[in-house]
């Protein structure tokens, strides 16, 4: 079991990510993509992006185990910024640091608890971290290919859930402060103030000591959360955004088939209209649905018919909130917003 202690200033000090972080999404992905569970939200996704790997992966699967540490430089903070910062600040990784963190995942069994070089670290390993930063020009662009054919396509997705997640812990904020944020976490996370609780594979206890904790949800986060093994880094927690109503990626025009484009033009189809334009305008930041009906002038059921037809031409994602569910626009739905394209 993980433990985060907080004191009345970290409460303070707890924040949202603003966005879906770039590195950790890639990095985990690279997990999901090894496991065969979740076929329901994985399997396609799998699939198409098995088809479009065509290049070298030995480097990430040597740096990312299936399960346990992998090494922090990996997932900088600057990934919640986007994928080029992201990997500039990799780029700039010092290499006494480069050399910790690799013998930390050379150390075998618990090396996440702070293991030295053990003495049957892989010899690629070995090379990789007595060369320092030689071998990071493989590392992004073997980092670079993967993330074009795992995540890149799907990033519209992924952004959409993610904006779902923070609209609906937003709300849990607004309501009841920093209290009821925690306290509204996925159930893998429980808040007994003052410490939250997560699931974790290995027993550990985490400090803020007056640092804040950064919440950044992720889609390709399941079943436990994650946090950076070296305790002086920033604070943050990774953890599943609400899976009960995610649906699967939906990938870009490369990653769609001619069923699913001309399935979606179909239901696009039936968005033209006024009265649609209306309601998707006033789900506004979010809107529950008897919110959204109060907003566009509609009674509960036309303004749940809406949001439905919405949410199947991918302009809006639903999310459970308590006993109410919470629609938000995608991004998809913004930029047809903002381009004037539903008419009446």
């Amino acid at each position: 079991m993980l433990r985060i202690h907080f004191t009345g200033v970290d409460l303070a000090r707890v924040r949202m990510a603003g966005r879906p972080d770039a590195l950790w999404e890639t990095i985990l992905s690279f997990h999901r993509l090894r496991d065969r569970r979740d076929a329901r939200l994985f399997g396609e996704w799998r699939t198409e992006t098995r088809g479009r790997l065509n290049g070298e992966t030995r480097t990430l699967g040597m740096l990312i185990p299936a399960r346990g540490y992998f090494p922090d430089f990996l997932t900088p903070v600057e990934g919640q910024y986007g994928w080029d910062v992201a990997l500039d600040a990799l780029r700039g990784i010092r290499p006494e640091r480069l050399r910790r963190e690799l013998a930390l995942l050379g150390g075998g069994p618990g090396a996440g608890a702070g293991a030295g070089v053990g003495a049957s670290m892989a010899p690629r390993l070995r090379e990789f971290m007595e060369g320092g930063t030689k071998h990071l020009p493989r590392l992004l662009g073997e980092l670079r290919a993967y993330h074009r054919a795992a995540v890149e396509p799907y990033w519209t997705h992924i952004q959409a859930q993610i904006e779902a997640e923070r609209a609906a812990r937003g709300r849990a904020l607004l309501d009841g402060g920093a209290d009821e944020l925690l306290a509204s976490l996925p159930p893998m996370l429980r808040w007994r103030a003052p410490v939250l609780e997560c699931d974790y594979p290995v027993d550990r206890d985490v400090r803020l000591r007056g640092r804040g904790l950064l919440l950044q949800p992720s889609f390709f986060c399941r079943r436990t959360a994650v946090t950076l093994h070296d305790p002086e880094l920033p604070p943050v927690l990774v953890y599943p955004a609400a899976s009960h109503l995610a649906s699967a990626p939906a990938g870009g025009e490369a990653a769609r088939t001619v069923h699913v484009e001309e399935q979606r033009q179909r239901t696009l189809g039936k968005l033209v209209g006024h009265t649609r334009s209306v309601v998707l305008r006033a789900i506004g930041d979010g809107a529950t649905t008897s919110e959204l009906a109060r907003r566009a002038g509609v009674s509960l059921a036309s303004a749940s018919q809406h949001a439905c037809v919405m949410r199947e031409a991918g302009l809006v994602t639903t999310l459970r909130h308590g006993n109410a569910v919470l629609h938000t626009v995608t991004p998809l739905g913004a930029a047809l917003l903002k381009g004037g394209a539903v008419a009446s």
